[in-house]
């Protein structure tokens, strides 16, 4: 049986994508680019706020330091009053964070969001998990796929990396747990299709949160 469960964020446990989007065109509007649309934004976010704002940017405007902070200002300024506003759970989700902590199995959030954002829309949506580590974007913390957060959680809950999971939506999730070794689980459900989640190796994909069960009862599939 797995003793751990380590979640990504967007696109794995909630559907951010609209909060994230808003943010971003309120800053592009305020500093006097075109906006996009919000289907856009599943391939722009993943990698950290600054690479999004990066990428959201024209090319020519992404390179300007300048530019980037004060979009990096107004984003944060928007996102920290907008973030739980469209934000929900993904169907399911807060049913099988229940029954895992029932199960005794310690729960953790790894995500490349800046950290205030990441404990807020946590602690907002699943006041009634008791999280081991919710950790986010942080300074001097290279963010995933390098899998330095998921060994900062695994020092914390003393948990061996086999009898560990990583759950998330997209390839460099897959990746942060190749890197970290520890077996991977693709959802189909969040940002990205499928198919990056089998080019990047998941250790199996899952295509609702209930078929998390099993993978923690008898470990992955062979």
């Amino acid at each position: 049986m797995k003793q751990l469960a380590i979640f990504d964020l967007d696109g794995t446990l909630l559907n951010t994508i609209k909060d994230l989007g808003e943010a971003a065109n309120y800053a592009l509007d305020r500093n006097g680019f075109h906006t996009h649309s919000i289907a856009s934004y599943p391939f722009f976010v993943g990698n950290g706020v600054r690479r999004l704002i990066e990428r959201v940017l024209p090319e020519d405007a992404r390179k300007k330091d300048s530019v980037v902070e004060a979009m990096l200002k107004d984003f944060k300024g928007y996102y920290d009053q907008n973030n739980t506003k469209l934000t929900k759970p993904y169907d399911g989700i807060h049913d099988l964070l229940l029954e895992l902590q029932e199960r005794g199995v310690k729960l953790a959030v790894a995500s490349n969001k800046y950290q205030s954002a990441t404990t807020t829309i946590i602690n907002h949506f699943f006041p009634d998990i008791d999280w081991l580590a919710i950790e986010g974007q942080q300074e001097g913390i290279p963010v995933k796929p390098d899998p330095s957060i998921i060994f900062m959680i695994l020092a914390k809950a003393a948990i061996t990396k086999s009898d560990t999971i990583y759950i998330g939506d997209s390839g460099l999730d897959m990746e942060a747990a190749r890197r970290a070794c520890v077996d991977s689980v693709g959802v189909t459900w969040g940002f990205r299709p499928e198919k990056e989640l089998k080019e990047y190796h998941a250790n199996v994909i899952i295509n609702k949160p209930q078929d998390i069960l099993p993978i923690i009862e008898n470990g992955i599939p062979l």
